[in-house]
């Protein structure tokens, strides 16, 4: 059952608070508001869980902190590692619900995927979290508060990369991503460039537009068919907003000079990756700035569904840039922990 965590109960989290937020919260205090962007650096670069460890305040100052405001961050309950390097992280949160975080090694940075939601309502077929339901969703301080978590945890990491693709589906949670994605930018913040962030979603149209009209953010979609008759099947948000509509709403997306909409279709065998859904593909992204991640399913997410082959997986990229279409086909990282997409799901959701 969906329920919302009543973080009235608490003192104000100042994890999730965008710095115009926090001055207005000193302000209200009686105090000058360059305060704000002190305790956002040790916060978000210092990584601060405490105020006792802000020596450019006073004891007095951190006192009346320490008893009008929290620090939140989610806490790491278990940590599966990958043969791969990828890690994934079992996180905690103070009304004891759960959510899981992924960290991705690569050779020159690291990629940090992000919840958004406690479970997800979405519903598709080829994710294990749909299973889960939605249960709540995340404050924008449990949001950012992964990245630190984890920074926390793993000081020799080299996040530069975020992408909201864990649990949950980021549009369906609009304001609290949005903040979250203003405060992870922020030159005191966790500092990730614009260019570094990804929001994911599984196509709802109206959060597209108005996502491009507040903010700069990559986007990538899961479209995973070139039919309403085949999407529908696997997702079943295409009831709501079928093909036409989600790919008028890409269309429409603003993107940067060289940057391209990512969409995400997984292959699943004699469903969606024959020549013909190639084509079918090329033709529906045409007229969009797009580049395609292939991904071959994961077997154990439906049993009615198989990978296919990788001479069709290969097939499938041939044909797709034979026509001028970028297409990369993902390895899948962290599989063996069920930390791969779809995946997520294992010990998250709702303690009760």
């Amino acid at each position: 059952m969906l329920h919302e965590y009543r973080s009235d109960k608490l003192k104000p989290d100042l994890v999730g608070m965008t710095q115009p937020e926090l001055e207005i919260f000193f302000g209200d205090l009686g105090k000058e508001s360059y305060r704000a962007a002190q305790v956002m650096k040790w916060i978000h670069r210092g990584l601060a869980d405490s105020f006792d460890v802000m020596s450019n305040f006073s004891k007095s100052l951190r006192n009346e902190l320490s008893l009008t405001a929290s620090i939140l961050r989610p806490k790491v309950l278990d940590v599966s590692c990958s043969d791969d390097g990828t890690k994934k992280f079992l996180m905690g949160l103070e009304d004891e619900c759960r959510v899981e975080t992924v960290l991705i090694p690569g050779e020159d940075h690291d990629t940090l995927c992000l919840s958004t939601q406690v479970g997800c309502q979405m519903g598709c077929r080829i994710c294990r979290t749909a299973r889960i339901g939605l249960i709540r969703n995340l404050s924008a301080g449990e949001i950012v508060g992964q990245i630190l978590e984890v920074r926390r945890r793993e000081p020799l990491s080299r996040i530069t990369n975020v992408v909201l693709m864990g649990m949950g589906e980021p549009l369906a949670n609009f304001d609290q991503t949005v903040k979250a994605l203003r405060i992870m930018s922020h030159p005191n913040g966790p500092q990730i460039s614009w260019r570094r962030l990804t929001v994911s979603t599984v196509g709802l149209p109206n959060g597209i537009l108005q996502l491009g009209r507040v903010i700069r953010a990559k986007l990538a979609v899961s479209l995973n068919a070139v039919t309403d008759e085949q999407r529908t099947a696997i997702m079943p948000v295409n009831r709501i907003y079928p093909l036409s509509e989600l790919l008028g709403a890409l269309k429409e997306y603003p993107l940067a000079r060289r940057d391209r909409i990512t969409i995400q279709y997984v292959l699943i065998d004699g469903f969606n990756d024959s020549d013909a859904d190639a084509r079918q593909l090329v033709r529906l992204l045409n007229p969009i700035r797009a580049k395609v991640n292939l991904i071959p399913f994961n077997d154990e997410l439906d049993e009615n569904f198989r990978t296919p082959k990788p001479e069709r997986v290969l097939r499938f990229q041939e044909i797709l840039m034979a026509n001028s279409l970028v297409a990369i086909v993902r390895r899948s990282r962290g599989r063996d922990i069920t930390a791969a997409c779809g995946q997520l799901a294992g010990g998250a959701g709702s303690p009760s």
